[in-house]
């Protein structure tokens, strides 16, 4: 922040892209600190950043369409407007305006590391495909996302660990050459981290755009979808249910999906079971009624869309104000003209 700019709480942004439909991992691993605990002790930014859903072939009627029902599903989960700012990315035009700065700041060499990059752009490659440019530049969007706002926090997981240390040496990179502009964030770790894999292989993170929904539980499943998810999960070699994330993922997972809907502990959980009947029963109904009142409110939602669209117009403007001083800082410690 500014040498004259204070602030009550620490300043967090997190975004969440829209290019899948949103999953019980997702509600587990973020959704839910996001509205239980980040947009309490923080000044908090939530944004469904739709302009990262371009870097790849896509379907623009998708792309609003999941824009809308990831901002409905946010109001659902419990994010409060009168406590946060929740807004569409590409409403706020400074996002745009300073990716720029950030790609005449950032080196070739050090986007081509990029380890999405590289997978993304091999798969694009097998397809027959082409591999855009904005693939091999969105980590400067996502940058300027974070600092447009002077973001002293970003609540991230290891998949994001690599584009937000690229965002901090851009902030203090620019910093040196141009004075300082940005706030350099930190990056930060959930106390408790809950990973949820998918039913059908364990080992692999329960995904946005899995290739199989047998295996992703997604925030608006019907009760009897997610029970015949649940109950028709993978698990182990063994009969007897142990805690144990190497050896035994298919029961380790249930046992942790169970554990962060109830409170309880996998371990302690493990002992109370004695067949995967039971412990997937128990799993399933947790899961249902974690989910209920979200599905619940998601309809709510739904059937007011004047309500969706003020949070968004509102949120837009309220993000405008905070982002456009430090835009307009960075364009003048470049170089460039301020308008008349």
């Amino acid at each position: 922040m500014t040498r004259r700019e204070r602030r009550e709480k620490t300043r967090i942004f997190c975004g969440v892209r829209p290019t899948g439909h949103l999953t019980l991992g997702n509600y587990l691993g973020a959704l839910r600190r996001w509205a239980d605990e980040d947009q309490h002790r923080a000044e908090a930014l939530f944004c469904v950043v739709d302009l990262h859903a371009l870097t790849v072939d896509h379907d623009p009627a998708r792309v609003r369409r999941l824009s809308r029902q990831a901002v409905t599903l946010l109001l659902a989960v419990g994010l409060d407007p009168r406590r946060c700012t929740l807004f569409v990315q590409s409403h706020v035009a400074e996002h745009t305006r300073l990716a720029y700065l950030m790609e005449c700041t950032a080196d070739d060499d050090e986007m081509r590391r990029m380890a999405r990059y590289r997978e993304k752009a091999a798969s694009e490659r097998a397809r027959g495909g082409s591999v855009r440019l904005s693939l091999l530049t969105y980590p400067a969007l996502m940058a300027a996302d974070i600092l447009a706002y002077g973001t002293d926090e970003v609540p991230v997981d290891g998949d994001q660990a690599q584009q937000l240390e690229l965002t901090r040496e851009l902030a203090i990179r620019f910093n040196r050459r141009y004075g300082h502009t940005f706030v350099v964030p930190k990056v930060t770790r959930p106390a408790v981290a809950v990973r949820v894999m998918d039913l059908q292989d364990p080992v692999s993170a329960m995904g946005t755009s899995h290739a199989r929904g047998a295996g992703v539980v997604y925030l608006l499943d019907e009760a009897e979808a997610v029970r015949e998810k649940v109950m028709g999960a993978v698990t182990d070699a063994g009969a007897d249910i142990v805690y144990d994330r190497a050896g035994r993922p298919g029961a380790a997972n249930l046992l942790d999906v169970l554990a962060a809907c109830g409170g309880g502990d996998p371990e302690k959980l493990a002992g109370e079971y004695d067949s995967y009947g039971a412990l997937k029963k128990d799993t399933a109904e947790a899961v249902v009624e974690l989910l209920r009142p979200v599905r619940e409110r998601h309809a709510e939602l739904v059937a007011d869309p004047g309500y969706v669209d003020s949070v968004l117009r509102d949120g837009a403007e309220r993000a405008r104000g905070m982002a456009r001083p430090r835009v307009d800082a960075a364009y003048r410690g470049v170089g460039l003209l301020p308008v008349g």
